[in-house]
């Protein structure tokens, strides 16, 4: 499956303002684009999406920044994909649609239950499983570092 970069980069930018506002407070887009090598231009239509989507919201002033518009145990993967790229969880069968038989039972057998599979399981992934297992994977097996 191929998802498009602004989708992909999307749910990044995500999990990194559901990471770095856990404590509270704001990130900043310059913050962001650094931790997540992703240039500003970009970030800034990326985030435009984002808010779109009803999912960040801005904060102006010398403490601005953005948060998330609501908790992350409340924001689902399959709201991001569809915020993004509605077309990623749609259908590929459309009905009307004039199909031999032997195309109509591969649409039914395959490509229907693989959506479906794939609706489900983002449907119930949220982003506060996604900062949880980068908290899991990546932090806390982080080896010390000794300097001299």
């Amino acid at each position: 499956m191929k998802i498009p970069t602004r989708v992909e980069l999307g749910v990044v930018v995500l999990a990194d303002i559901a990471y770095n506002t856990e404590n509270g407070g704001t990130v900043t887009s310059v913050g962001i684009a650094e931790r997540q090598n992703i240039s500003q231009k970009y970030l800034e239509q990326i985030i435009l999406g984002l808010r779109q989507g009803g999912f960040v919201r801005s904060t102006k002033g010398s403490r601005g920044g953005y948060q998330l518009s609501r908790p992350a145990s409340r924001i689902f993967l399959s709201e991001i994909l569809n915020a993004l790229d509605n077309s990623i969880l749609a259908d590929t069968y459309t009905a009307g649609e004039e199909s031999s038989e032997i195309r109509e039972s591969v649409n039914v057998c395959v490509w229907e239950k693989l959506n479906g599979y794939l609706r489900d399981f983002t449907g119930q992934l949220s982003l506060a499983d996604l900062t949880k297992a980068y908290k899991d994977n990546y932090i806390e097996n982080r080896e010390p570092m000794y300097y001299i």
